[in-house]
């Protein structure tokens, strides 16, 4: 390449004075010679003088309005420039009316018109700073099964508000030996994303109906339904039974075909493993920290967690083209939704004035502060609590708080033991003493000068100079 570069600069000043059979007997012989294409070529000898130099951007979005972004992107849970786009405007007027944010006029009027992905771009520095399918169990009733109809991803078409997916997350820590870890039920809603989540201490179908009766209780609209996988927590009399008295629908997906639940499997992931991690989770006292993380996430997760909605999807022999609605909150579809009544409207939007997400914010990192020192230490009790960590001093930290790394203590690494054993033996463990001697004496001397003086007083011990490059860094020490 730096050869061709060079033929270029050589041929190129003659290429320009040559008239026009000339230059076409010159680009004949650069192709033949370069292996450029024809029109490559052209371009490169045609090419004389340089490109401008591209004049320097006038930035709109200045160091304010970094340090503003990064203060809502934390507030908001880092969460992605299209989402965190949607979430600003609601972000900006709940933190004010808390006195959590003052921002000056220019700054907020940027901040509310800044696209996604310039929100991307800006914290990208910030973002870079920061550090096989289960079998499924046998044994389901065979009656129990039969008679729950299946439904698939394709069956829902556009469903009311009130039909949930439900799915059971395991926090066993990657080893399902014995049975004592903590369980999480998952509930998603169809319509509008609305997930609640409950912490059970066992898999167990009489925990699963009083789940059912406590999400129904605190959902703001009526639960109509449940779709579950071919688990037989769910496939058994008592879960049947429950939902024929209550009046729910209830279905169930294919066997082996999680793209049936892929809602619930979806928040699975972004809510559940997001804020418990993977850890190993067991015993009543991890039972009530991960109840205690849910209750305080439900509200900042339904209020203040802007998520995708599926529009439409096409396929293109193997390309498969989705759209998506703008990112909206669960409670703003519900808001917007003309299948909610005005009642419940005018609920949410009286506990939406009543919520400050710095607040729950603190206390879903205080609650996963709990559940990561039971994690590492399940008989242990943790001193963190709610009220130990100011509102003020947590604010203060969210400008600073990525320079850290990783803020969710339920995702931080345990630091690695220092190293202290050898992993081969030292080829100087007895000759050391005598090179420390030598060294005494002649202080100046080289690395090299001593490794000749060992060959020669231990030919057998050191027949070659292979040890020359540990010598030398024993010696600099």
């Amino acid at each position: 390449m730096t050869t061709r570069k060079e033929l270029t600069e050589a041929i190129r000043e003659r290429y320009h004075r040559a008239s026009g059979v000339d230059r076409r007997r010159i680009l004949d012989e650069f192709v033949a010679v370069t292996g450029y294409h024809r029109k490559h070529a052209i371009r490169l000898l045609a090419d004389a003088s340089p490109k401008p130099a591209r004049p320097p951007r006038n930035r709109v979005y200045d160091e304010a309005v970094r340090q503003a972004l990064i203060v809502l992107w934390e507030a908001g849970d880092r969460v992605c420039g299209k989402r965190l786009k949607t979430l600003i405007p609601i972000l900006v007027v709940a933190m004010e009316r808390h006195g959590h944010l003052q921002l000056h006029a220019d700054v907020r009027a940027r901040l509310m018109q800044i696209s996604a992905a310039t929100i991307d771009r800006t914290l990208a520095a910030t973002r870079a700073s920061i550090d096989g399918q289960r079998k499924r169990r046998t044994g389901v009733d065979a009656a129990i099964r039969r008679s729950v109809p299946v439904r698939t991803f394709a069956d829902w078409r556009d469903p009311p508000p009130g039909f949930f997916e439900v799915d059971m997350v395991e926090h066993c820590g990657g080893s399902k030996v014995g049975s004592d870890f903590v369980n999480t039920l998952t509930f998603t809603d169809i319509a509008n994303g609305w997930t609640e989540c409950v912490a059970m201490p066992v898999r167990n179908q009489a925990l699963i109906v009083k789940a059912l009766s406590i999400v129904g209780a605190v959902l703001p609209f009526g639960m109509l339904g449940v779709d579950t996988d071919n688990d037989s927590a769910f496939m058994n009399q008592t879960v049947f039974d429950y939902c024929r008295a209550h009046g729910l629908e209830q279905t169930r997906s294919r066997a082996y075909r999680k793209n049936d639940q892929a809602w619930v499997e979806q928040k699975n992931g972004s809510i559940v493993r997001r804020l418990v991690g993977y850890a190993r989770l067991s015993g009543l006292p991890a039972t009530r920290a991960l109840a205690q993380l849910y209750s305080a996430s439900r509200l900042y997760v339904n209020f203040f967690q802007p998520s995708f909605k599926l529009k439409s999807k096409s396929r293109d022999g193997a390309r498969v083209h989705k759209t998506y609605y703008p990112p909206a909150t669960p409670c703003d579809r519900l808001l917007t939704s003309d299948r909610v009544s005005e009642d419940v409207k005018r609920k949410l939007r009286v506990q939406f004035e009543q919520l400050d997400p710095v607040l729950l914010l603190r206390d879903i990192r205080v609650a996963q502060q709990v559940l990561s020192d039971l994690a590492a230490s399940p008989t242990g009790a943790s001193t963190t609590s709610a009220g130990s960590v100011e509102v003020t001093a947590f604010l203060d930290s969210l400008a600073t708080a990525w320079k850290a790394g990783e803020v969710r203590p339920t995702h931080r690494k345990s630091p690695l033991p220092e190293r202290w054993w050898r992993t081969r033996a030292d080829p100087f463990e007895h000759a050391w003493g005598v090179v420390e001697g030598w060294l005494d004496d002649a202080p100046t001397a080289t690395a090299k000068e001593l490794m000749e003086r060992l060959s020669i007083m231990l030919p057998d011990a050191y027949p070659t100079k292979a040890q020359l490059r540990t010598l030398q860094r024993r010696v600099k020490a």
